[in-house]
């Protein structure tokens, strides 16, 4: 049995994504190779994708923003608009044809939309591999409606009706959950989590900024540490070692434990009452299957604005704006125990903890059918 995994180098969720179904299928004895698309067909290309997408999402959000309304459409069916998108993933399509000839693998793994459209022009040329799409975000990114393969994964059974308005046949979603660390689908008491961290065991927040330490997270300390609430806080800021410095060098009152890129995002989130985070697809559905309320902040502008809406308008979070500030969120969520246990009640009907057993699991069957 082999799986063969697509990917690209832009954003870290869908590296992950994949990473962790590799692990458990590799479990289960299966064959599986990993294939960063772009780096295959041409490093260049590659490098300039990555690149970009960090370039963009960082430093020009507004303009990546943009780009990503100007693609969303609201119904599904109209033709012609992403000929040049389409044009371009068919001559990419040519020297993957190669790599599925030698592998022929029995199932086709998508972990981005843009190795799921290479993939359906290879299908237009009647070379045929069952195949699977992943979309790693809580929203459906318009490029997936110029798709068309064998199932789609979605974060929840609550974006049906927006997959289907994509011009995606329903019997093709399979809502199982964004895959994530198999870790995630357990957890230890907070203050089990705050003894093994080496922590006081009191009431703790969490900050995240993502993968790059993206966001006004010094702003946000200092609002939460001029609040008259005693907790302490957790900082996590990624790759971006500016940002762990400045956070270093900060003078604040109250307790502050701050990391730079972390494996053990797990136990710190069994040891906070909160996470204040940006809303990535993949840190969100890790704070899902914890149930820790989530509090969102500085969404780059696209897929993430989307994110919000979705898990906002589902009850399991908080959004922060300049008119409802970091510190008024925190105060309302740990100073109102049912504020509390609302949202955590609900996400235990949109958490998929077990996401990548799941996952796991039907790509195996669909392999053996």
């Amino acid at each position: 049995m082999r799986v063969l995994f697509l990917s690209v180098t832009a954003g870290y969720g869908h590296h992950q994504a994949a990473n962790v179904l590799i692990e458990y299928l590799r479990d289960k004895g299966v064959n599986c190779k990993m294939i960063d698309t772009f780096e295959y067909i041409n490093p260049i290309l590659s490098e300039s994708i990555a690149k970009g997408y960090l370039i963009s999402t960082k430093f020009t959000p507004a303009v990546y923003g943009k780009f990503y309304r100007l693609a969303d459409k609201e119904e599904g069916g109209e033709s012609g608009k992403f000929s040049m998108i389409r044009l371009t993933n068919s001559i990419l399509s040519k020297k993957l044809i190669n790599l599925l000839t030698d592998y022929n693998p029995d199932v086709i793994v998508c972990t981005h939309v843009f190795p799921a459209q290479i993939v359906t022009q290879i299908r237009q040329k009647r070379i045929y591999h069952k195949t699977i799409g992943i979309i790693t975000d809580f929203t459906v990114h318009p490029f997936w409606e110029e798709t068309d393969i064998d199932y789609y994964i979605t974060a929840s059974d609550q974006l049906d009706y927006q997959v289907m308005k994509k011009g995606i046949d329903g019997s093709k979603i399979v809502a199982m959950g964004i895959p994530i660390n198999r870790k995630f689908a357990t957890k230890m008491s907070s203050k089990d989590a705050r003894t093994l961290l080496g922590i006081e065991n009191k009431t703790t927040v969490l900050v995240m900024s993502g993968s790059m330490g993206y966001g006004d997270v010094v702003e946000n300390i200092m609002r939460l540490d001029r609040m008259d609430m005693d907790f302490q806080i957790i900082s996590v800021c990624g790759n971006n070692k500016s940002l762990k410095t400045q956070i270093d060098d900060l003078e604040i009152r109250k307790k502050i434990y701050n990391f730079g890129f972390v494996d053990n995002i797990d136990v710190l989130m069994d040891a906070a009452d909160c996470i204040i985070t940006k809303p990535g697809g993949l840190t969100s559905s890790e704070a899902l299957a914890k149930g820790i309320p989530m509090i969102l902040s500085h969404p780059i502008p696209g897929q993430e604005d989307r994110n919000v809406e979705f898990l906002v308008n589902n009850g399991v979070a908080m959004y922060t704006s300049d008119t409802y500030p970091i510190d008024e969120a925190v105060y309302q969520l740990l100073s109102s125990k049912w504020r509390s246990q609302l949202i955590k009640k609900a996400m235990t009907k949109i958490g998929k903890p077990n996401s990548t057993r799941d996952v796991g699991n039907f790509i195996i069957k669909l392999a053996k059918e």
